[in-house]
């Protein structure tokens, strides 16, 4: 069965579990940590990536560090994000549905010198 048919056949998401990798320095906007094991809720039945932005955006303490990752309303240019190891500019980007267990990978690509 095709992935969107299981989405659908699965009915009230509301939350799910995913892990998130921060390569390429983008640990520093999060503390340090490499790793994150989050829990993303949506008020509508599925959770999206864009879901998980807002979420991540909101740990985000100091202003500068959130515009390192953000950038009008969506990852900033240069951040290359990977939904369970494949471009996510090929799974619909920020509508993409998450499911529990995902792996939500963002690294920096701008790099200085």
């Amino acid at each position: 069965m095709p992935r969107a048919e299981q989405q659908a056949c699965k009915g009230n998401m509301g939350t799910v579990s995913v892990k998130v990798e921060l390569l390429g320095g983008m640990d520093q906007v999060f503390h340090s940590d490499k790793t994150l094991k989050l829990k993303v809720s949506s008020p509508s039945n599925e959770v999206t990536v864009k879901d998980l932005i807002d979420h991540m955006a909101g740990l985000i303490d100091n202003p500068r560090d959130l515009d390192m990752f953000i950038q009008e309303e969506t990852v900033r240019p240069g951040i290359l994000v990977l939904i369970n190891d494949t471009d996510w500019e090929l799974e619909d980007k920020e509508e993409y549905i998450l499911e529990d267990g995902d792996l939500v990978s963002f690294t920096s690509t701008l790099h200085g010198g």
